[in-house]
């Protein structure tokens, strides 16, 4: 892989761990700021719909920026929106704090989905995604455990402290090790962007990126809840689970790269089924510790596999049926995996706040990965029936 990939994987690392560090802080944000765990689940669907806004308009509004210009700007924004984080005495600042944040990222993942691809052959850009999305994977792994940690002993503001200078780090690796000319795709015009989203096809994918990935988050946002009051462990113990769920995210997102890099549509079905189903087992194993553990090293792996096999999907099927648009379609996608994040957290808020309760998030999302499922079964058959439709057109 060329050195200016890991480029992408720092600034990956940093955006991954302001993103998900909240989970492990939720309960640590919520009795500080004195508010109810639903209320604290905000500051996930908030960020979240500042990605899925916030990528596909400001994409298209940036898009004769030189790349690594651009780059380097969305990295300054990115430490600006978490010093303000830091500095955040009350509930409404901080999320003002998460949105500034959420623009940096949502732009960053769609324009660096694309210049990862661009930077190795055809049949590597499955697993040159796959190689920048690691820095989320990785953040999962580390960055997420060390700032609960941080969180739980020093406050979370110290946290995103911390994050902001990750975020320096990012700003002086793309600074060093990305190429000063990158190709640029040309710029979407705004009947582009509108037909991008009148491709019933696109939308489609959308849907099961959407559905897919956000399934997951139902349980993923409240997992620090559930971990001490369902499965019993002690606060001390979450970072420790964080770290084994961040390790099997890591492989999970190798594995399903390999996987995407001949078939995105075979393997996506396959992984969304493997998804419901150990969603579907959390709801009974979670009580248990001896349980709940190896299950959600499973859940994990599976979570994240699927980006990569969705990523490149929507890139390709954008080649196909909207070529003129297939940045604007990258960062529509990025939008729809925080769509799912910001539905999963919010539907999940509801069902905690219901008689349900917390033990029913995994099952609630399951249900949402099985539409997934069969979305993506949808689409492969669409794709066989273009298929035949052009062989028949060559004959």
């Amino acid at each position: 892989m060329p050195l200016a990939l890991f480029a992408l994987t720092i600034a990956a690392y940093a955006i991954g761990t302001t993103e998900f560090v909240i989970v492990g802080l939720l309960p640590t944000v919520a009795e500080d700021l004195r508010i109810d765990l639903p209320l604290a689940g905000l500051i996930v669907s908030v960020y979240a719909l500042g990605v899925t806004f916030g990528a596909p308009v400001l994409t298209a509004l940036t898009g004769r920026i030189p790349r690594k210009r651009l780059l380097l700007g969305l990295m300054a924004l990115f430490v600006v929106g978490n010093g303000m984080a830091a500095l955040s005495p009350s509930y409404a600042p901080l999320l003002a704090a998460r949105v500034l944040s959420a623009f940096a990222h949502g732009v960053f993942f769609s324009v660096g989905a694309t210049i990862a691809a661009d930077l190795v052959p055809e049949d590597r850009r499955a697993s040159a995604i796959a190689m920048m999305f690691m820095g989320l994977t990785v953040a999962i792994v580390t960055g997420v455990p060390l700032g609960t940690l941080i969180g739980q002993n020093f406050g979370w503001r110290a946290t995103f402290a911390a994050v902001a200078g990750l975020g320096v780090i990012a700003f002086a690796a793309i600074a060093l090790l990305l190429p000063a000319r990158l190709r640029m795709a040309p710029p979407a015009s705004i009947g582009d962007q509108v037909r991008v989203l009148g491709s019933g096809r696109l939308l489609i994918v959308f849907a099961m990126t959407a559905l897919g990935y956000g399934g997951t988050f139902v349980t993923f946002t409240y997992l620090a809840s559930v971990l001490q009051q369902i499965t019993g462990f002690a606060e001390s113990s979450v970072s420790v689970i964080l770290v084994l769920y961040g390790v099997a995210i890591a492989l999970g997102n190798i594995a399903g790269g390999r996987l995407a890099n001949r078939n995105p549509v075979r393997a996506l079905a396959g992984l969304f089924v493997a998804q419901a189903l150990v969603l579907a087992l959390f709801s009974v194993t979670a009580p248990s510790p001896w349980l709940a553990v190896p299950t959600l090293a499973a859940l994990g792996f599976l979570s994240f596999a699927n980006v990569p096999g969705l990523q490149i999907y929507v890139v390709q099927l954008a080649q196909s049926v909207r070529p003129t648009a297939v940045d604007v379609a990258s960062a529509l996608n990025i939008a729809a995996f925080n769509l799912g994040i910001a539905a999963g957290a919010w539907i999940g808020g509801l069902v905690v706040a219901s008689p349900l309760g917390l033990g029913a998030t995994p099952w609630v999302g399951a249900i949402l990965v099985a539409v997934a499922l069969l979305l993506t079964l949808w689409s492969g058959r669409l794709d066989r029936r273009a298929s035949f439709a052009l062989a028949a057109q060559a004959a």
